[in-house]
């Protein structure tokens, strides 16, 4: 139990660190932002609650000192500067690594947590040093404070009704109520009247509630931070008592204290009640039950409570979602051979039970998908750090602008996008932005633009990452190829074979290797990442304008829409996303070609492959063929098979080792009959053919 606590803590404190990035990154552009300031504060506070539950004293001690200069800008006492906000990034890495070494303890780099916690207690002292007040000042203070007037407080009635599991989380729900009277003048009844008998008591239940009168300075923000960490596991009820204006001093809050105490010794415990009769002496006799029907009461079975609301999302492990993709899965292939069998049989009995239950897991497989996606925004605010960082490493100024963030993609192709993604936005930012000299020389403004956009095309989405910096120079680039032995002097290449040039493998326009990139090590890395991702890639590019690359993705890795084919009695399955028709190829189209695989549609030249030639797969070829004909970045390119059976829910199979480099095929599928139907690659049968020609005019 205590493990599954804790690995919740440590999910729930990572979501709240990289809150706590994006928040801050918000806050350097609008320091002034008071909600953005109260929303740092709840991290750090949360963060520092709950590290100190589950024994991680090294973040509650290191978050103290930052939280307190937060207290001190929440109140407007200290102003955002770019150094607090620098200094907090830094902490925030520091308490991410505390959090992933926890076990490891000499991992961490103990001189750069002193050294953080000596910048922030410094400006605390310095905070102090300027607001210092004189002796006299505060000896008047001291002297006239019973004489303070009772418009400078304010008093709140807070319920407070833990949850009865709250113990086993290792919350103290006595520390809390301490805490919350620590903040003033205060008041606290606890109400044990739902304690079962002893013979059905849990030990390690909470059957307490407390009531608490507080007189404070403060404000109903500083109560609730107190159970901030704890707000899911409690019902808190904060009310300010408006009419108190009339208790004007000690002696009249002393009265009011005393009577609430006596009257709770009678059984009378209705604070709301209470506070009604001591202000406006009402007439009307208290209730008889000792219970606090104004407020909600937890659920426990008993007959007669009222029924909370429902929790609107629960938390499920990835590797419970995976498992039930899985399922869905052989569920979608086992109602695949249950319409096989539904079409050769004339019972109307079974092809009804089959229809409805194809309806049914269609619609269960659309439902398990949909829970796997999430908003790519999530990955795409984790970039603005990187931009903030590596421009001033840079010595450029660079702004981040993202669009689409709500364009939703399946959680494994957003975890596997990362990396290809830091590698496009670090060349961006490296070969692609000017520094702010040379900008001003071009007509630019000072500051580049780096735009993270999505948009959703078909079954794909299209993540375009685009710049307005010095661009490309395609001679260079066809020189540097040239010279590297990638294309021949003489090759006659279009504008997008020129560019997708730097999809090479060490191929690298840059004029000095910096420790950002130059290495030639980078756009092969994320060419590689996003076709294992069955995505594809695209640059465009205008000298001194700016770049734009382009991917391309599927919206699920698990279950796809595909065309089911055959070749010589074995099937294949294309992806459906990336096919636009199938048309006829017969002996004719052939002989009017003269030997060249080009076949007119509507006017247009499309170059197709033939699949038979391409697996050498044996027999003769049929009087008509079929070509599907499908776009593949830009391109239009027709695939040649013997027949065209149709749609076809695909479950994807991953190849055993033996076959998972085998240039062409993705991965496999199980059909209806039990069969294997193979899943082609079309943009490594497309890049294989090009390869293939640019060697041709190479030689």
């Amino acid at each position: 139990m205590i493990d599954a606590h804790r690995n919740a803590f440590i999910e729930e404190t990572t979501e709240l660190l990289s809150e706590l990035e994006s928040s801050l990154l918000e806050l350097e552009e609008t320091p002034e932002d008071s909600e953005l300031i109260a929303r740092v504060f709840r991290a750090l506070h949360t963060i520092k609650g709950s590290s100190g539950m589950f024994g991680y004293d090294d973040i509650t001690m290191f978050t103290h000192d930052i939280e307190n200069v937060y207290d001190h800008i929440r109140n407007g006492e200290i102003k955002i500067t770019k150094q607090i906000i620098d200094l907090t990034l830094a902490a925030r890495d520091q308490i991410s690594s505390m959090l992933k070494y926890s076990d490891d303890k000499n991992a961490i780099d103990e001189n750069v947590t002193k050294d953080i916690i000596s910048s922030f207690r410094l400006m605390i002292n310095d905070f102090n040093s300027k607001n210092k007040k004189e002796p006299e000042r505060e000896k008047e203070k001291e002297e006239n404070k019973s004489a303070t007037p009772s418009e400078s407080f304010k008093v709140f009635h807070i319920n407070f009704k833990p949850a009865k599991n709250i113990l086993f989380t290792g919350t103290n729900p006595v520390l809390l109520v301490k805490e919350v009277a620590s903040l003033g003048r205060s008041v606290v009844l606890a109400e044990a009247n739902e304690i079962p008998s002893l013979d059905k008591i849990e030990p390690e239940n909470c059957y307490v509630q407390w009531d608490i009168i507080l007189k404070t300075t403060g404000n109903q923000d500083s109560i609730k931070d107190v159970f901030i960490f704890i707000e899911d596991q409690c019902e808190l009820e904060i009310k300010e008592i408006e009419t108190f204006g009339s208790v004007n001093d000690e002696s009249s809050f002393a009265d009011f204290e005393e009577f609430l105490v006596g009257s709770s010794l009678q059984g009378m415990s209705n604070i709301g009640e209470l506070i009604q009769k001591y202000f406006y002496q009402t007439k009307e006799t208290l209730s008889e039950s000792t219970g606090k029907t104004a407020f909600k009461k937890l659920k426990d079975g008993a007959e007669g409570h009222s029924e909370p609301d429902t929790a609107s999302s629960i938390r499920v492990s990835a590797e419970k979602l995976d498992e039930l993709v899985n399922l869905v899965g052989e569920l979608v292939t086992i109602q695949a051979r249950l319409s096989q069998i539904a079409l050769t049989t004339p019972e109307n009995a079974i092809v009804s039970v089959s229809e409805e239950v194809e309806r049914i897991t269609w619609s269960l497989r659309d439902s398990a998908l949909n829970i796997r996606m999430l908003p790519i925004g999530t990955t795409f605010s984790k970039f603005k750090r990187l931009v903030r960082d590596l421009s001033r490493d840079l010595k450029k100024e660079v702004e981040l602008n993202t669009e689409g963030a709500e364009t939703e993609l399946d959680k494994t192709v957003i975890e596997k996008l990362n990396d290809p993604l830091i590698h496009i936005i670090r060349n961006s930012l490296d070969h692609g932005i000017e520094i702010p000299e040379e900008r001003e020389k071009a007509g630019k403004p000072r500051t580049g633009t780096v735009m993270l956009s999505a948009s959703q095309s078909g079954g794909n989405v299209l993540i375009k990452i685009s710049d307005d910096g010095a661009g490309m120079d395609k001679d260079v680039i066809k020189e540097k190829a040239v010279r590297l032995g990638l294309i021949a002097e003489n090759a006659e290449l279009s504008e997008n074979e020129i560019f997708s040039l730097v999809f090479a493998p060490g191929f690298s326009t840059a004029q000095k290797i910096t420790n950002v990139s130059g290495r030639g090590v980078g756009m092969d890395v994320v060419k590689r990442a996003i076709e294992n991702l069955r995505g594809s890639v695209e640059v465009s590019s205008a000298k001194g304008k700016g770049t734009t690359i382009t991917l391309r993705l599927p919206l699920t890795l698990a279950i796809i829409d595909g065309l089911l084919v055959q070749i010589q009695g074995e099937h294949y399955v294309l992806p459906l996303s990336a096919v636009e028709e199938c048309i006829e190829l017969s002996k004719e189209n052939i002989q009017n070609s003269h030997g060249r695989e080009i076949v007119n549609v509507r006017g247009n030249i499309v170059p197709y492959i033939n699949l038979r030639s391409r697996f050498k797969i044996g027999g003769e070829r049929p009087e008509i063929e079929q070509i599907v004909i499908a776009e593949i970045n830009g391109t239009k390119v027709g695939f040649v098979v013997d027949k065209v059976f149709g749609q076809h829910q695909t479950v994807l199979k991953t190849l055993g080792r033996l076959y998972r480099n085998v240039d062409g095929i993705s991965g496999a599928t199980i059909l209806g009959d039990g069969t294997v139907a193979l899943i082609l690659d079309i943009n490594k049968l497309l890049e294989k053919e090009e390869f293939s020609a640019k060697s041709i005019m190479k030689n």
